[in-house]
């Protein structure tokens, strides 16, 4: 009963991963390079049919473009069966000339798409500049729960390089793995990360079937548009193409369900050992803390109101299309009148603005970092303090600012409004590729922010501090309208590096309401955005 519960509880998980699985790059021959990388079209890439290489089987790679943030690749991918438990080396010749960045022979080894076993790509021990040809080697073991293996020549950034006489051999085991990602040390995959695999890989090999035969059928009806075959012959065609490609989802998948079903009874049997996983402490950060937590530990940072549970969690929460930030911003508050802010009836260094808020930063585009969508909540304080000893006084629909019959200490007018940010961000950090994945962190580099809010006025105050006839110290603080407008709205915009900006913010819509001479609150400070 147990074998049965566990079979039927794999077979949803391989139904509900057809909704979200990774799809992956067709092969059509394995035995053959062929080109992929992150910036592939930013390469040229193949064999090199000049007369200098007539007599030798040389392949190249070569930048088309000024500048790459990625790499290219030619590559291969075979079967592991024939290299479980054994170790084995790839070797070639490479000449380069003009790498910017850096070049390398690479090879991993990987069971299905869940995991990364055995990895070497050179980085540490690149490739660069210009050199004549060299022999490199990798050198990887291949774990036992190993099903693939791909190798290649990568070149990131810009240059050329040419490869020749690569090869592919098993070794001694007494041969040191030379990758960072050892095969020898791997940990074991979990029941639940095997089963999704398969449950994946089941769903790759229909998925690739059904790609495959909608291009044969999308060929045949071009075929009878064009009267090249009948309509009735055409239909026979397809009706024979579907056959095969069902029976090839048959045998192809029938040996991903023996695989499955093995690991069911392996589950039953005892073979997986229940992982426990024991976790350092959680650290408490204040701020933007770059430093890895590592795998296994976790850290809460204040500002952020954010909880990673290991380094992974970190990087991939941070790097989502949709990102959350919580915003501090304070600095100078004024207003312009007459299109004016020279010789204010304000003060200039007294007078400030206070900002708090949470905001959603969306990238637009799916594969490119520069746009993004910033929108939130706001909850904003704009203080002016008059100068000449003055105050703010309600006459009918007219605020006039007029003369204290006594000494002023502190003449100030609070606006507290709840305001709805929105701004078209230009964040250029560069997205980050570890291990053929792209990473698109933001806030790494300058950011440049075109916007605007609007909202309500939540409550406007007047606070007055001065002497009582006794020499006793008065606070006087009087809650109205002021006849202050109810809803504002404004154009901001910010521009800064990482989490601060210097931040500048104008209302378009005036102060107060009816006041004959248009005064409009202007504010410059320091934006801080922590994500």
């Amino acid at each position: 009963m147990q074998k049965i519960i566990l079979f039927i509880t794999i077979m949803i998980v391989a139904l509900v991963t057809k909704l979200n699985a990774q799809q992956l790059d067709s092969i059509k021959n394995e035995s053959e390079w062929y080109n992929a990388g992150s910036m592939p079209s930013s390469y040229e890439m193949g064999p090199d049919k000049s007369p200098e290489f007539s007599n030798q089987n040389v392949w190249k790679m070569r930048s088309v473009k000024s500048e790459i943030s990625g790499f290219g690749t030619l590559m291969q991918t075979i079967k592991s069966d024939l290299y479980k438990g054994k170790t084995v080396k790839m070797s070639g010749y490479v000449k380069a000339e003009n790498v910017k960045s850096w070049a390398g022979l690479w090879m991993r080894v990987d069971y299905y798409n869940a995991d990364i076993l055995a990895f070497d790509n050179m980085q540490r021990r690149a490739i660069k500049g210009t050199k004549e040809w060299q022999k490199y080697e990798v050198v990887l073991f291949v774990p036992a729960e190993a099903t693939s293996i791909s190798y290649g020549v990568l070149l990131a950034g810009t240059g050329q390089i040419w490869f020749k006489d690569v090869q592919f051999e098993v070794v001694g085991d007494t041969v040191p793995e030379t990758g960072s990602t050892k095969g020898r040390e791997h940990k074991e995959i979990s029941f639940e990360r095997r089963a999704k695999a398969i449950a994946d890989q089941i769903k790759r090999i229909t998925d690739q079937e059904k790609k495959v035969l909608k291009t044969e059928v999308d060929s045949l009806d071009n075929q009878v548009a064009k009267g090249i075959i009948s309509k009735e012959k055409g239909e026979e065609l397809k009706l024979k193409k579907a056959k095969v490609h069902a029976a090839n989802i048959d045998t192809n998948a029938a040996i991903e369900e023996g695989k499955l079903s093995q690991l069911v009874q392996d589950k039953v049997d005892g073979k997986f050992k229940d992982q426990v996983t024991f976790r350092d402490r959680t650290k408490v950060v204040f701020g933007i803390n770059t430093d890895s937590i590592g795998e296994n530990s976790r850290e809460f940072n204040i500002t952020g109101l954010k909880f990673y549970n290991g380094q992974k969690d970190k990087e991939y929460r941070q790097s989502k299309r949709t990102t959350s930030q919580i915003v501090f911003a304070a600095g100078f508050n004024n207003l312009v009148t007459n299109k004016q802010a020279a010789n204010s009836d304000f003060e200039y260094l007294d007078s400030h603005f206070y900002e708090w808020g949470l905001t959603y930063n969306t990238r637009i585009l799916k594969d490119d970092n520069l746009l993004h969508f910033k929108y939130g909540m706001s909850l904003m304080y704009n203080n002016i303090r008059a100068t000449d000893n003055r105050y703010f006084v309600k006459n009918g629909e007219q605020t006039d600012l007029v003369t204290s019959p006594v000494h002023l200490e502190e003449s100030r007018l609070r606006n507290v409004y709840i305001m709805v940010p929105l701004h078209l961000e230009f964040d250029f950090t560069k997205k980050e590729i570890r291990d053929g994945v792209s990473y698109f962190r933001t806030q790494k580099s300058m950011r440049v922010g075109l916007g605007g809010y609007a909202g309500f006025r939540v409550k406007s105050k007047q606070i007055l501090g001065f002497e009582d006839i006794n020499g006793n110290d008065v606070k006087q603080k009087t809650k109205g309208n002021y006849n202050v407008n109810d809803f504002n709205y404004g154009l901001s915009t910010y521009v800064g590096y990482k989490g601060t900006s210097l931040y500048l913010k104008y209302d378009l819509q005036p102060l107060f309401e009816n006041n004959t001479v248009d005064q409009n609150n202007i504010s410059l400070g320091l934006r801080f955005d922590f994500n």
